[in-house]
């Protein structure tokens, strides 16, 4: 990862059906290459149980990435294969990396049924047997006819998976495990064994199964070329898959191969057990800071602002914590919608971007706006802040967490960058000031609001120190007066 870098989530979950984003994403790189972007995030590329309507997490064949003709198209949502390859080898080209979203926990969309015996169990109480086995009829049959044996012959049956949550013969939902395979002891204990997620639960203990997902993996990186790989639902998966999994990927790539997990949950505890478990082969994002900068834009002037960085992963773990403000399943009308605030973001991409810890991530609704709901896009404020960040955000960091209402920190700047350095202070409630050390470099300098929400600048004196001040429920990022963005 480079100096200052930055990732940019590029899709949410409304997006079109038009099969134009691996196009657009294109077109785009060369604009926010220039703003300091410096990776891509991109949704799965893989034929879904939707075809081209599915958002890709609802995997049917890892192998179709807009090739076969498989669930009434050929694209998926965003492309075709040729238009995938080609947006990466064109983003890098601008000296982006990218970064894949793999998802190994679940398949959907079979082509036939099978007859398995079956337990069924609570859906809040994954330990709690209900009644007895049962012969369900499960899809569970993956024969792919599509693609027709290209680039792997494996199919999928049964065997391969753990459970399903439905039954073809009495059409109903309920979380079936088979006979003879047990729920992962190795996952999140949140319902007790939160193994099972949703479709057919793939059986990552199966010989067969591993070995197939490691060919895959081989084939598909080398294949597309991309730089790393962002990592679903690793808290349903046993650490210890991804823990040789990775490091395989790498050697047979000789790539660095970054990656990020997506473990969700608000308890900090919980995403520290992964990373150390899975030896840190992995970052992971911040869901705790996430729900923290989500909970203070709930609730203008009653949140501790003093507090809104204890207990994240940015400040105990910052060399393996992805930093976000929101994503594609906190959006509004998703199933873990916990979305920010329009009027704290600013605050919210202000802790994320301008800060010394952490990889950031910009989000593509955040960026461009969500048409499905109406939602704006931030694209002039996240302008400046991304602008910020790659020109001036460096150099020593003082904390200045010390009051519920107004809080802020400062970046001494260094030789390298011209007039690097900044001041962020910021309000929940009626605004103030704060008295915060910049660096005796900046004596005598004057400081401006580059958000333009402070009408006045302010001068440092001969110590180093400035009397920095912020209005009411805003940000100011104040920066050298010679600077122009």
């Amino acid at each position: 990862m480079s100096s200052n870098g930055l990732m940019m989530q590029c899709f949410e979950w409304c997006l079109p059906s038009n099969h134009d984003l691996w196009k657009n994403l294109s077109q785009e790189a060369s604009k926010l290459k220039k703003l300091g972007v410096t990776s891509f995030w991109v949704p799965p590329a893989y034929k879904g149980v939707a075809g081209d309507q599915d958002v890709g997490y609802g995997v049917y064949d890892l192998y179709d990435l807009g090739e076969f003709q498989q669930k009434e198209s050929i694209p998926t949502k965003y492309g075709t294969k040729k238009e995938y390859i080609d947006m990466i080898q064109s983003v890098q080209a601008q000296g982006i990396d990218v970064y894949a979203d793999i998802v190994l926990n679940q398949k959907l969309g079979a082509d036939e049924v099978e007859y398995i015996q079956a337990d069924e169990f609570n859906a809040t109480s994954r330990n709690q047997m209900v009644g007895d086995n049962k012969t369900i009829c499960g899809w569970t049959k993956y024969q792919f006819p599509g693609r027709k044996k290209k680039y792997s012959d494996f199919t999928w049956n049964w065997t391969h998976f753990e459970g399903i949550d439905w039954d073809e013969n009495l059409t109903r939902d309920a979380i079936k495990c088979f006979v003879g395979k047990n729920w992962e002891d190795i996952v999140d204990n949140e319902k007790e064994k939160y193994d099972y997620l949703m479709g057919m639960h793939i059986d990552l203990d199966h010989p067969e199964v591993k070995d197939e997902l490691y060919r895959w993996g081989k084939w598909y990186l080398k294949m597309t070329g991309v730089n790393g790989v962002r990592l679903d639902d690793v808290k349903h998966i046993g650490y210890y898959f991804f823990k040789d999994w990775l490091p395989a990927m790498r050697e047979a790539t000789g790539k660095e191969l970054f990656s990020v997990g997506e473990y969700w949950h608000y308890d900090v505890s919980h995403l520290e057990r992964y990373l150390e478990h899975a030896n840190y082969e992995m970052s992971l994002f911040d869901v705790p800071l996430h729900m923290h900068l989500h909970d203070a834009s709930k609730c203008p002037g009653q949140y501790n602002m003093a507090t809104i960085l204890n207990d994240t992963l940015v400040s105990r773990h910052p060399m393996h914590a992805v930093t976000f403000v929101d994503n594609h399943e906190t959006q509004p009308g998703q199933i873990l919608q916990s979305w920010v605030e329009d009027w704290f973001k600013p605050h919210a991409y202000a802790i994320t971007l301008l800060r010394k810890d952490g990889y950031p991530c910009v989000f593509y609704g955040d960026y461009y706006g969500i048409a499905h709901d109406k939602i704006a896009a931030k694209k002039t404020m996240l302008n400046k802040m991304m602008k910020i960040r790659k020109r001036l955000a460096y150099g020593e960091q003082h904390e200045y967490f010390d009051d519920y209402h107004v809080v802020g920190w400062t970046r001494e700047g260094d030789e390298k960058h011209k007039n690097s350095g900044l001041a962020v202070l910021m309000s929940n409630s009626t605004g103030g000031s704060k008295r915060m050390y910049i660096g005796k470099g900046f004596a005598g300098k004057f400081f401006k609001d580059a958000l333009g929400n402070a009408k006045y600048n302010i001068k440092i004196d001969d110590d180093g120190y400035g009397e920095f001040y912020v209005n009411r429920e805003v940000v100011s990022v104040w920066i050298c007066e010679d600077v122009k963005l």
